[in-house]
């Protein structure tokens, strides 16, 4: 019915206005350029838009478009790496701007992008989107238990590399205050950093 598409229509533009800020920044932390973040947020949105119907309730909206960020970007680490595992850095894009010249510079930054793609997507979801270990491994498609240790191992892993590069970790130090990356949001969003998680 054409009331009935409207209305779908209009629920889609609020969502999109709302959280596309928020699920293209949780698709940069899984693709690590801008470019690729944005692909993937339009591939997720679309998706969204057509299963909205089905969907049933707003609630299940964003665990939907969620899902399809990081199935997608799996795909896409697939695709580029063929299946080899991530080098120590990354190679940077030949169009990366100063933003991601300052990232790069960051030694915890630049470790966590150098993470298998499993081990990323755990830590974004688990300690960037504060979901629950039961919530990441329903997106993941994985167990609680594969949740847990793909997260153990990103840390430790992290701390190694860190405490290499003569960076203590700051969970050492303060365990009530784990180690944080500063991801500055797109300006057309908000101007204030946002601060990723990294410990347990």
């Amino acid at each position: 019915m054409p009331d009935e598409a409207v209305f779908r229509e209009e629920d889609f533009r609020e969502f999109v206005a709302q959280r596309s800020g928020a699920l293209l920044r949780t698709a940069y932390l899984l693709a690590g350029d801008w470019a690729t973040a944005e692909d993937l947020l339009q591939i997720a949105l679309t998706k969204t838009f057509l299963a909205w119907k089905r969907l049933g309730h707003i609630d299940a909206v964003e665990p939907y478009a969620r899902r399809v960020l990081v199935n997608t970007s799996t795909s896409w680490w697939r695709r580029r790496w063929h299946g080899e595992r991530p080098t120590e850095i990354l190679p940077e894009s030949p169009a990366a701007d100063q933003l991601e010249e300052t990232l790069e510079r960051d030694a915890l930054w630049r470790h966590v992008r150098a993470l298998p793609n499993r081990q990323r997507a755990v830590l974004v979801l688990r300690f960037y989107e504060d979901q629950s270990e039961a919530e990441t491994a329903r997106l993941l498609g994985v167990s609680v238990g594969t949740v847990k240790s793909q997260a153990s191992r990103a840390l430790a892993t992290l701390r190694q590399r860190l405490s290499a590069e003569g960076v203590e970790p700051a969970a050492r130090a303060q365990p009530a205050r784990p180690p944080t990356v500063k991801i500055p949001r797109p300006a057309a969003v908000v101007d204030e950093p946002v601060e990723v998680g990294l410990g347990t």
